[in-house]
């Protein structure tokens, strides 16, 4: 059916059929992309009549509008350069403990996917690690490492923790539920041909998880980041991240709470460009799967 309809738009249009098919995409990426700013311009649009109609006169310091967020936190070189600084700080520590996630949680949930044992053994602990607060875990490391236990230093390492037990979760679920998921009748031709266990892992449940492990890591991404936001909210010693400088806007009076804004619109482009990096690398290692198309069409 889809064949006989581009053939008759092929028909009607005078091009090529391969010509005709090939606009479809296009146009989704024209429309994807036109949907998106007008719900920039929308939301936009309701923060100024926010600001004006359900704030007060004394309110609305609370709520800058945006053109001031723009000319004190983006026009404004120092603070804009203070700002790129702690964003590429927060970047890589978010990217150190995103990697060490992955490898970790990959790793475990291949385990869990071989053995039941392994499975009973561990995933409890996983859904424990995901449960606990992360505020009530931040403090406890904070301690560990003003006095030198468990080898945690204040700073860099205690973030990467931080980055780690936020981001891990998903990824083990994700992939551990994707190895599960390879069709029966597949196990069954490979069961018929006498495969080994690697030779089944390696051909058939690896590269049919692959959606899935993408799904986790795209979380993830955005779970590091903002675990690495929280790490520098708590850890003060080391460099300046995103999280430190939330607080010391904050801290410094209404006068800079356009500043305060800009920071927040930095962590949230941050944690977007993660996930989409992730939805990028998830469509070249998993082209077939519907989960990996485009966000923008």
């Amino acid at each position: 059916m889809i064949g006989d309809q581009l053939d008759s738009t092929a028909a009607e249009t005078g091009l090529p059929v391969a010509a005709t098919a090939g606009r479809r995409p296009r146009r989704r990426r024209v429309s994807g992309i036109v949907l998106a700013a007008l719900s920039v311009v929308v939301f936009l649009g309701g923060w100024y009549l926010m600001r004006e109609i359900a704030l007060s006169d004394r309110q609305r310091f609370l709520l800058p509008a945006p053109h001031d967020v723009w000319r004190k936190g983006i026009v404004d070189s120092e603070v804009r350069g203070e700002i790129l600084e702690a964003t590429l700080v927060t970047a890589k520590e978010a990217a150190v403990g995103l990697l060490l996630a992955m490898i970790l949680g990959v790793a475990l949930g291949a385990a869990m996917s071989q053995a039941k044992w392994i499975e009973r053994s561990f995933f409890p602990w996983a859904i424990v690690l995901q449960t606990v607060p992360i505020l009530a875990i931040v403090p406890l490391l904070d301690l560990w490492a003003k006095n030198n236990i468990l080898f945690v230093e204040e700073g860099f390492r205690s973030r990467i923790i931080v980055c780690v037990i936020i981001a891990l979760f998903p990824i083990v679920s994700n992939t551990f539920f994707g190895l599960l998921s390879a069709d029966a009748t597949h196990h069954d031709l490979f069961t018929a041909n006498s495969a080994s266990r690697w030779t089944r892992f390696r051909k058939l449940e690896f590269p049919g998880a692959l959606p899935a492990m993408f799904t986790g890591f795209r979380i993830s991404a955005g779970l590091a980041v903002v675990g690495a936001i929280i790490g520098e909210y708590f850890f003060r010693v080391g460099e300046q991240g995103l999280g430190q400088l939330l607080d010391k806007f904050t801290k410094q009076g209404t006068s800079d709470y356009p500043q305060l804004y800009a920071t927040i619109a930095a962590c949230c482009l941050l944690g977007v460009v993660t996930f989409l990096a992730f939805g990028w690398l998830g469509r070249r290692a998993a082209p077939w799967h519907a989960s990996n198309e485009p966000l923008l069409g």
